[in-house]
């Protein structure tokens, strides 16, 4: 998925004789990249191709010694092939996804499928270059190629998801099903003023049936379920105004099902930050009724009917530059 930034994430370059100042080594105790590999999604409707361009450029004047490689996606999924590939081959890659949410959730995926062949491998970072762009809104404070230059690495939550037998996904910022994150890809395509949320809800409150799942025993009708890693969602929803990626907990949002005008109520909230969110530590397990999407940072994923599905949060799993 590709959506548009809300801020660059890098500045455009600028005369060396004004721009030298900012030229600092790392920190004592800062960690040095000696590979950079850019991902970058060519039909980003932020400019992915000029932002990786950019920051290739910026680092070549301000990280010298560090070598920077574009790698352009192709098709769905290739950013999390050629992240892993990228750290597989060399552990200490910084790897960026100049994308949205949708890719940088590919990129964090393949660095961490290469991590459990070699612990510790490789680092991530985000230059927001899509619509929504809320990890980077909700985490970065500083320009990318600042935090580079600063070698400002720390370690970040992650949410995993284990559906079945099968391989674990991870979400850097929220796993959601029912309606909520469908109005979220919804609310991205446009630009709202209060007027066109309010109309857009009520659209797609409207044609929304709800979901039932099975968690602790009891059936469950409900028309939403979101598990957050930060603090909003698709630039619109404040899930929690103390969600942190970097605490060890993660957040849940229900919304039971109670009838159309209760599910209008409780989007509009979501939208106005007002829904109660409830932080766990322990993992939320739950078996589908019938088959559902279940949404990943924005990424669809469909989940059939029977399936055993848990949500925890994985502290510390990947290394970030912010």
């Amino acid at each position: 998925m590709t959506r548009t930034p809300t801020r660059p994430a890098i500045r455009a370059p600028v005369p060396a004789a004004v721009r030298e100042p900012a030229r600092t080594a790392p920190r004592a105790g800062a960690q040095r990249f000696d590979r950079v590999v850019v991902v970058y999604n060519p039909t980003s409707t932020g400019d992915a191709p000029g932002n990786a361009h950019r920051l290739r450029a910026e680092l070549a004047h301000r990280a010298r010694g560090t070598a920077v490689e574009l790698l352009r996606t192709r098709h769905a999924g290739h950013a999390e092939q050629l992240a892993e590939r990228a750290v597989t081959e060399h552990p200490a890659t910084l790897v960026v996804s100049a994308s949205g949410d949708g890719g940088y959730h590919e990129v964090v995926n393949g660095v961490l499928r290469a991590r459990r062949r070699r612990p510790g491998a490789g680092v991530c970072a985000v230059l927001a270059s899509g619509n929504a762009n809320d990890h980077a809104r909700a985490v970065q404070d500083r320009p990318l190629a600042d935090a580079i230059v600063a070698g400002a690495v720390t370690g970040m939550d992650l949410l995993q998801v284990l559906v079945d037998d099968r391989e674990p996904r991870y979400a850097h910022s929220y796993v959601g099903l029912g309606i909520t994150p469908v109005v979220a890809v919804e609310f991205n395509r446009h630009d709202l003023d209060a007027l066109r949320e309010g109309v857009l809800a009520v659209r797609t409150v409207w044609r929304y049936r709800p979901l039932t799942i099975t968690h602790g025993g009891r059936r469950v009708e409900l028309d939403s379920l979101v598990f957050a890693n930060i603090d909003r969602m698709a630039k619109y929803a404040t899930l929690s105004r103390t969600s942190s990626p970097t605490d060890g907990t993660y957040e849940s949002v229900l919304i039971r099902h109670r009838g159309a005008l209760a599910l209008l109520a409780s989007v509009l909230r979501l939208v106005r930050g007002t829904h109660e969110a409830v932080p766990r530590r322990e993992p939320y397990a739950f078996t589908t009724s019938t088959p559902m999407p279940l949404q990943l940072d924005g990424e669809v994923h469909r989940v059939g009917a029977g399936a055993s599905v848990v949500v925890s949060c994985a502290a510390g799993a990947v290394s970030v530059v912010r």
